[in-house]
């Protein structure tokens, strides 16, 4: 079980300004943070075993727990977590005032490693992920996609985004909408 100085030092800016590459950067801040797989809240017939219930009339008779029916004499229906798959965007404020920072590091350089480490946890757990850099306008979508080599490519845009310009989020968000 790492300690608290082991776990700190995976969100260290100084320690992940060291390593150059955004994946990489984004892996070590997830994996020292990773304890699990979102659970879904919904119930179906898939792979991973949830719980049981009584059967129920219309239920089909091809779930029934058999081995549960000849331990109590009723009938049990197997439930299973059914899979989900998020589609999530993450905005990058990608404007001039994100240049402020001290150490060495800006505002920019904690958006970006804070976005990667997100897009590197949804995309470990199956889900897609796109990516918006914007200031006054947005600069540069990104669809969402899942998959490792997605990842990549988000990473080597983040890297090669610098701050410039003025923010006009509410520009950004309506550009969108239409």
């Amino acid at each position: 079980m790492p300690t608290d100085t082991t776990r700190r030092s995976y969100f260290d800016p100084l320690v992940l300004a060291k390593i150059a590459n955004m994946s990489l950067r984004a892996r070590h801040v997830v994996e020292g943070l990773l304890s699990g797989l979102h659970d879904s809240p919904y119930r179906g017939y898939s792979v991973e075993f949830a719980e049981h219930r009584e059967y129920v009339p219309g239920d089909e008779i091809r779930h029934i727990d058999w081995k549960a029916y000849g331990k109590f004499d009723r009938y049990f229906i197997k439930e299973y977590e059914e899979e989900t798959n998020l589609r999530a965007y993450l905005l990058v404020d990608a404007s001039a005032s994100m240049d402020y920072g001290s150490e060495g590091l800006s505002k920019f350089d904690y958006g970006c490693y804070l976005a990667a480490s997100l897009a590197y946890l949804m995309l470990h757990q199956g889900d897609d992920v796109g990516l918006v850099t914007f200031n006054a306008q947005v600069q540069r979508y990104i669809p969402p996609r899942g998959g490792m080599q997605h990842m990549h490519a988000l990473a080597r845009h983040l890297e090669a985004t610098r701050p410039q310009g003025e923010t006009h989020l509410d520009q950004v968000l309506r550009e969108r909408d239409t």
